[in-house]
């Protein structure tokens, strides 16, 4: 069983969006852990090869612990949609495309599930996965 590590002070958010570290810092702030993003930082964003949101929750949060050498945290999640083989999965942002456009990669998911005949409210059946990661520079690693 993997011994859990209370988080004090400084926590990178292995993100460029600063949406999301607004909102991490808000939820984050009542707890005394000061949130500061990769992108603040200058450290790029790792290629995310992975196969699974798990791999690349864990490839963003070890590359900014690593560069850090601060505790890390990083998600990754997406859209599977069950008529599509669980598609676009861990490819959701890719889908929408580089400027993160998800009204285009909804009409794509609706597209697909005409083509597969897939009209009735029993086939469309979808699922929204997350998975999160907190990386230390010591290499212990907390994933949920």
């Amino acid at each position: 069983m993997t011994q859990h590590r209370l988080l004090t002070g400084k926590l990178v958010i292995a993100t460029h969006n600063p949406g999301k570290l607004a909102e991490m810092r808000e939820l984050l702030a009542p707890h005394g852990v000061e949130a500061i993003s990769a992108g603040e930082l200058g450290l790029g964003e790792p290629d995310e090869s992975g196969d699974t949101f798990r791999a690349n929750a864990r490839i963003k949060a070890v590359a900014a612990a690593k560069a850090a050498q601060l505790p890390a945290f990083a998600d990754d999640s997406g859209l599977a949609v069950d008529a599509l083989d669980s598609a676009p999965g861990i490819f959701s942002a890719r889908w929408a495309g580089p400027n993160k456009d998800f009204t285009a990669a909804m009409t794509r998911i609706e597209r697909l599930l005409q083509e597969r005949g897939a009209t009735a409210p029993s086939q469309r059946k979808a699922h929204f996965v997350s998975a999160l990661c907190v990386a230390y520079p010591d290499h212990h690693l907390e994933e949920f």
